[in-house]
This record gives C-alpha cells, sequence and structure tokens, in this order.
C-alpha cells in the first residue's frame, strides 16, 4: 500500500507559505480549510508585522526571544503587552497574548537586538462569530499548566496556553507538545471531526513543527508525522517533517508524530471548528486505544519534567 498520498494537499515545507513579509501563512484560502490559520514571522530589531483579525481571534506565541504586543481595540482604546519569551521552543513554556475579533494586532521585534540576531514569533488564528466581549489578555509563562501525558516511549510534554478554563477565547484551541528523541507522540491515534455531544468535537488542527538534534555532530534533525482516515472520509498522510514545516488535518486519525531516535520534537498546536462549544473532545482509533491501560505501571520518560523539557 502507498502512503502519503495526500501529502502535497496538506503538508508544506518551510518557506512553502511564505508571504507578505510572513514566513508562514495558513488561512482560508488553502483548499479544503476553514477554522483555523497560523502566521509565523522572522523579526529583526525594531522590525514588526500587523494583522488585522475581523472574524478572527489570535494568540501570540513566541518561538524564540521576546515581543512587544499592541491590540488597538478601538481608535481610542490601545491594549499592550510585554512577552519576554524564551530562547527557543525547548527552553521551557512562554507568556502570550490574546486578541480578540475586531481588532488590530501588531507584534513587534525589539529594537535593541543585537545585530545579526532575530526573535520568532507565531500568532495562532480562528475563525468565530466576529462578535465578543472577551478582553485582550497576558498569559504568564509561570501560569501556563505543564501536563506530562502518556509513559514510557509515548511519553511527552504538553503546554497548555490557550485551553478552555485557562485562557479565556471564544473558538480557539492551542497548546504546544515536546517528545524527547525516539518518542511517540499524538499517540494513540485520535481524530475530532465528528459533532457528538459529550463524546467529540468537530476541530481542524494544525501542526507547526520544530526539530531539534541531540547528536552532538548536528546530523539531520527530522521526525515523521501520521494521519489517516475512514472508508467514507479518506485521508493518507505520511510526512517527514523539519522546523518550520505546517502539516494540516482537516479530519481523520492523526497519530503518532514520532521523534527520530536523534532528534528531539517540537510541535504547535492550533484546532478550532463550527461548533459554538469551546471544548476539545476525541476518540481514540479502537484499534489501538488499548494501549492506554499498558500505561498504568510505566513511569513517564525521565527525560521530561516541568523544566527543561528534555536533557
Amino acid at each position: 500500500m502507498s502512503l502519503g498520498m495526500d501529502n502535497p494537499t496538506w503538508c508544506h515545507p518551510h518557506g512553502s507559505l511564505a508571504a507578505d513579509g510572513w514566513d508562514c501563512v495558513v488561512d482560508d484560502t488553502l483548499p479544503g480549510w476553514t477554522h483555523t490559520g497560523l502566521r509565523t514571522a522572522t523579526l529583526g530589531a525594531g522590525d514588526s508585522v500587523e494583522l488585522d483579525l475581523a472574524d478572527r481571534e489570535a494568540i501570540v506565541v513566541p518561538l524564540s526571544g521576546g515581543v512587544q504586543v499592541d491590540v488597538v481595540v478601538a481608535p481610542d482604546k490601545h491594549v499592550s503587552f510585554s512577552l519576554s519569551g524564551r530562547a527557543g521552543v525547548f527552553a521551557g513554556a512562554t507568556d502570550v497574548a490574546y486578541a480578540p475579533p475586531g481588532t488590530t494586532l501588531r507584534v513587534q521585534a525589539p529594537a535593541d537586538l543585537a545585530p545579526g540576531t532575530s526573535v520568532r514569533v507565531a500568532v495562532c488564528l480562528a475563525r468565530t462569530t466576529g462578535e465578543t466581549r472577551i478582553e485582550p489578555a497576558r498569559l504568564s509563562a509561570t501560569d501556563v499548566p505543564v501536563e506530562l501525558r502518556g509513559a514510557g516511549i509515548a511519553s511527552r510534554q504538553v503546554r497548555n496556553f490557550g485551553v478552555p478554563g485557562v485562557l479565556d477565547a471564544q473558538r480557539i484551541i492551542a497548546c504546544e507538545v515536546v517528545t524527547p528523541a525516539g518518542n511517540w507522540s499524538s499517540w494513540p491515534p485520535h481524530k475530532h471531526d465528528t459533532h457528538r455531544p459529550g463524546v467529540e468535537a468537530e476541530l481542524e488542527e494544525i501542526y507547526w513543527f520544530a526539530t531539534r538534534s541531540t547528536d552532538p555532530r548536528g546530523t539531520d534533525a527530522v521526525g515523521y508525522q501520521r494521519v489517516y482516515g475512514t472508508d467514507e472520509r479518506p485521508i493518507d498522510v505520511l510526512a517527514e517533517v523539519r522546523t518550520g514545516d505546517v502539516v494540516l488535518v482537516p479530519h481523520g486519525w492523526h497519530g503518532p508524530a514520532v521523534a527520530a531516535p536523534d532528534a528531539d520534537l517540537y510541535y504547535l498546536n492550533v484546532m478550532a471548528g463550527p461548533g459554538t462549544e469551546r471544548a476539545w473532545l476525541i476518540c481514540d482509533d479502537p484499534a489501538h486505544a488499548w494501549v492506554r491501560d499498558s500505561w498504568a505501571d510505566l513511569e513517564p520518560d525521565p527525560r521530561l519534567a516541568a523544566t527543561p523539557p528534555v536533557a
């Protein structure tokens, strides 16, 4: 059986989605994509990017370095946040900022960056009704819940900065996951593509990847992502991923996301759907759901802790 036949549609290598000063633009101009969006940018000293959110809400996530975030709510109302960020995505959780629909978002790098250096930032997006009473907000890195999920070689660290109960929002759900070299993440395979109240939510999902070699020689750092569907809704993705690559999951079972034995794997997830309830409700592939019971007597990978995520 041939695997990955749908890679050209749903897998986007680093740089292939660059536009308008952004390194990556995922939005509803992509065929088959509706509810979620993602933009990333690399900014030099004093550089900035601006985005009119219209009927979208946003979470600003520093990937490396810190940024200044300005949210224009109305001509006479501006809200500003300073995000100190982090050295890189493997260094730990970061502070984030939320901007509601109907606002204009401006993200700027510090003016005093050292020559030749830059910061990298992501803007996670979700389509909303366009009406909200939610105010712009900042969530400190120290307030981001950090969860160790799975056990043994299925251990990973999840930083839940943009989930219900942590960050107030209308539709968007966002988090980031670190998987140590050699481990499997997004396991068992699961899906969230059908509205079943209290059981499963209908959510698109974006994966933005970063990899880091654990080999002192700095060998090629890769990971792998699998997405597969049902007879009624087929999809077939098997992608080799590196830093800056994007995989879109419109529907279907997704998992595993595999870290190669010599590379740590990171991914930023953005989810949203058409439903009015903001909830992450998933169902496991029945063929693999049993694996959860096998974790009862296993400890999480010892390389994982609240800080640092991997050794």
